[in-house]
């Protein structure tokens, strides 16, 4: 395990503390801290702009944990995004910072340039593709040259996706061609919700969408070969897998996916996966809803006076999906999702350039509660490593026809990690379980 000196002092920083995200962040870091082998072995403090809402957020949590030690042994750093040399600060202290400030977009860079100046791994829950890749692009050779890894997208966006897939290809008794999944959220009696960031992260995204494609295109990367038949459907369809009308996923995940495709089918010579994302909408009166709501929200995101509205009113925007103050304790325990994989391709001995895809798959990940607010979350220490084990696993060969077999397995014992930066960090896969590799390795 990596030392921690008087220099840097604390193995995991959570910033942004006192945010929707990251006090639960807090809560889960505390309980797996007090778990882990040895007790208070993993050293951990908060990090924000306010030290009175960080000492609330560490009460908050005293009190719901039933450890009122939190409150006096966990220290407090201020630290703004906006104040170059407090960011600095912050990363000289810790191991591995956990950024929960968003929207990305606005906020995320400065953090990923002191983490890489200074020596400190980072860490997010990002869902959003442009700063995710216009990161790698502009930091990625600096990260590796620093010995620093920079991970995103730890979180609902896209571990469930990224690691599913990679889990349904070690299933598959053969090449696996290509998947597509669906995504089903449950809610409970009260219904569910979405927070005011998540929202924000939405429509400055499809408002600069046209720079997200002039971005790809510096990357200069070549299509990646189609094994098997072509997978594509329309923009709105019935999907009989999942019972109700479907939509592409317009988060994170393909472009994570297709990234780790991208990695493994360069460097590893793997065949790569096509990859398509859905997720369920529910049945016609849903579609006219999300119809009606989709025009309106497409045209008032080209418009600054749209997308001012949009942001100062988005629970009358979204129908009441996503609201300032976010879902309440009672929704998020009530929430649940399934992520259902369906892949095809060529059994064992079946050579995958000649005729059509003779073998399929389905596995399933599931999330509930807190799980699916964030995967931050899931951090488990052993006293070797941190490494993220967040949703069950399932596997089910052939679609549906035979006996379901359940699969619960350690992320680190289904992936193995290694090197810094951008590529291996988030392509192999993404970056998940490279926690396992940030605390084992020494710190630079």
């Amino acid at each position: 395990m990596a030392s921690v000196t008087s220099s840097r002092p604390y193995h995991i920083i959570i910033f942004g503390a006192t945010g929707f995200t990251g006090q639960f962040v807090v809560e889960e870091v505390a309980r797996c801290a007090a778990e882990s082998p040895g007790g208070g072995s993993l050293k951990w403090a908060v990090a924000g702009r306010s030290r009175q809402r960080l000492e609330e957020v560490l009460k908050q949590a005293a009190g719901r944990l039933s450890m009122p030690e939190l409150r006096t042994d966990i220290e407090i750093i201020v630290a703004d995004v906006s104040i170059e040399e407090s960011l600095a600060i912050m990363c000289q202290q810790g191991l591995v910072i956990l950024n929960c400030v968003g929207p990305y977009r606005f906020y995320g860079e400065p953090v990923v340039k002191a983490c890489i100046a200074n020596g400190a791994h980072y860490i997010d829950i990002c869902g959003e593709p442009q700063f995710l890749e216009r990161m790698q692009l502009e930091y990625h050779t600096k990260a590796l040259d620093r010995g620093v890894y920079v991970i995103g997208s730890c979180g609902f966006d896209s571990i469930p996706a990224d690691l599913g897939i990679l889990y349904t290809q070690r299933q598959f008794k053969g090449t696996l061609t290509a998947v597509e999944s669906f995504l089903k959220i449950s809610s409970g009696s009260e219904g569910m919700s979405g927070h005011d960031a998540t929202w924000q992260s939405a429509v400055y995204g499809f408002a600069d969408s046209g720079s997200l494609r002039q971005l790809r295109k510096k990357f200069g990367h070549k299509p990646l070969p189609v094994v098997g038949a072509k997978v594509k459907k329309g923009f709105m369809f019935f999907s009989k897998e999942i019972g109700q009308y479907a939509i592409p996923f317009m988060g994170s995940d393909p472009s994570v996916v297709k990234r780790t495709q991208r990695f493994l089918h360069e460097e590893e010579q793997q065949s790569p996966v096509q990859y398509s994302a859905y997720v369920g909408v529910g049945g016609l009166f849903s579609v006219v809803k999300l119809l009606c709501g989709g025009l309106l929200f497409w045209f008032m995101v080209k418009f600054s006076l749209g997308r001012k509205l949009l942001t100062m009113f988005p629970s009358f925007f979204s129908f009441g999906l996503f609201t300032k103050s976010g879902p309440t304790m009672k929704q998020i325990e009530d929430t649940c999702f399934s992520l259902t994989f369906f892949g095809e391709g060529y059994s064992e001995g079946t050579d995958p350039t000649q005729g059509q895809p003779n073998a399929k798959i389905c596995t399933q990940v599931i999330g509930a509660g807190k799980t699916a607010t964030t995967a931050f979350g899931s951090l488990k220490y052993t006293g070797e490593a941190v490494c993220v084990c967040v949703f069950s696993l399932k596997t089910f060969l052939p679609c549906h026809r035979r006996k379901r077999t359940v699969v619960n397995d350690q992320m680190n014992e289904l992936f193995q990690f290694q090197g810094p930066g951008f590529e291996l960090a988030e392509s192999l896969p993404y970056c998940h379980s490279s926690l396992v590799t940030l605390i084992q390795q020494s710190h630079r």
